[in-house]
């Protein structure tokens, strides 16, 4: 009997990381059932709660980000990276996988670097259009580079490029007319009436968040329904400022389970630019608005959103002009149909469904030794 495959998985610290990396451990245990996954990543991070209720195990290092602005943790930095390469040569000698996986993130790092000193292969999972630093790092040494956007040799090795999509959730795809109203109706709306979806990411945006109460308080319109994922940060305050006042066509939650539902129901989507949500927004064929978050490294959602944009297949406004802008440029989209629906065949035709078990078939390849 042959050994079962073993791999790790390693990054997070967003949603934006996590489901996709849950979504190719899902793949490689479809395609492997007896393979074992182990996951790693960054203590207190959200990673550490979603990957075991997904089913995965998963150990954690003390690795953090360099804060912005003048911080005194800053100067732990050196410290904690230190500590968790050692943490992480430590784990993967002892789990000894065939093949180490990176998805971004703070544990990223330490872990595929400690794996290509230790001479196991490794696997760069690149969501962005713009690679961030710590890819570019080590993606010198990557066995395979897997990306979701074109012209990505000006950052990797042109030679271990796979152009493969970003992973999504399964249960996001492109829906008809009759499932849209159902979807509406399943979450208790008017299958009549047309649905503004407001997300910021997994943890929130303020910008977003204020350009959405501001033009409540001052142009409300009740003929169209709006879902509002606030995030979990800003959860009082915007669960406050809905119950303060009223307005019946509003409802904001903190985190949305049923994200497949609320995209098969939406009319139109404003979202922040992450690289794992404008697949998924791809894959469902719904016109967006994107507001690029500036307080990302490399300025990368901006570059994610004008790939889209450029090809017209997405509408942008700059974070600094959202509070005037954004709410008025949505409430008139949701009256331009043949505009949406443009928009809607246009991002649609970059949607990269196959991008999990894609990436599976690479891991998979390159265990057994195979180009």
């Amino acid at each position: 009997m042959s050994e079962k495959s073993r791999y790790i998985i390693s990054g997070g610290g967003t949603g934006g990381h996590i489901f996709p990396a849950i979504s190719i451990a899902n793949e490689l245990r479809r395609k492997e059932p007896e393979c074992k996954i182990l996951f790693v990543g960054a203590k207190g991070r959200m990673e550490m709660e979603k990957v075991p209720a997904a089913g995965y195990e998963i150990k954690g290092i003390p690795v953090a980000g360099l804060k912005r602005s003048l911080s005194l943790s800053n100067l732990k930095l050196p410290f904690l990276l230190a500590r968790s390469i050692s943490m992480a040569r430590k784990i993967i000698g002892e789990f000894r996988p065939d093949v180490v996986i990176g998805v971004g993130g703070y544990a990223s790092a330490p872990t595929l670097w400690s794996a290509q000193k230790m001479r196991i292969p490794t696997v760069i999972q690149e969501q962005n259009s713009y690679a961030g630093l710590t890819n570019r790092i080590v993606g010198k040494k990557a066995d395979r580079i897997c990306v979701a956007y074109e012209n990505m040799e000006r950052f990797f090795p042109s030679d271990r490029i796979i152009l493969t999509g970003n992973p999504i959730r399964s249960s996001i795809r492109r829906c008809g007319d009759e499932e849209k109203r159902n979807a509406k109706i399943r979450l208790g709306l008017d299958p009549d009436r047309k649905l503004l979806f407001i997300v910021g990411g997994s943890l929130g945006s303020g910008t977003l968040n204020n350009s959405l109460m501001k033009w409540a308080s001052e142009s409300y319109d009740d003929s169209f329904d709006i879902i509002w994922q606030y995030g979990r940060y800003y959860a009082e305050k915007c669960s406050g400022f809905l119950k303060e006042k009223a307005f019946p066509g509003i409802k904001g939650h903190d985190f949305i389970r049923e994200m497949d539902t609320v995209y098969a129901a939406a009319d139109l989507v404003v979202s922040r630019a992450g690289a794992g949500t404008i697949s998924e927004l791809a894959a469902a064929g719904k016109a967006t608005i994107f507001v690029p978050s500036p307080n990302v490294t490399e300025d990368h959602q901006r570059h994610n959103a004008m790939a889209l944009v450029n090809k017209g297949a997405a509408l942008m406004i700059e974070d600094a002009e959202a509070p005037e802008k954004l709410m008025k440029e949505a409430v008139s989209l949701l009256d331009r149909a043949e505009e949406i629906s443009s928009l809607e065949k246009a991002v649609y035709s970059l949607a990269m469904p196959d991008a999990a078990s894609e990436i599976a078939d690479q891991i998979i390849k390159l265990k057994k030794g195979e180009k």
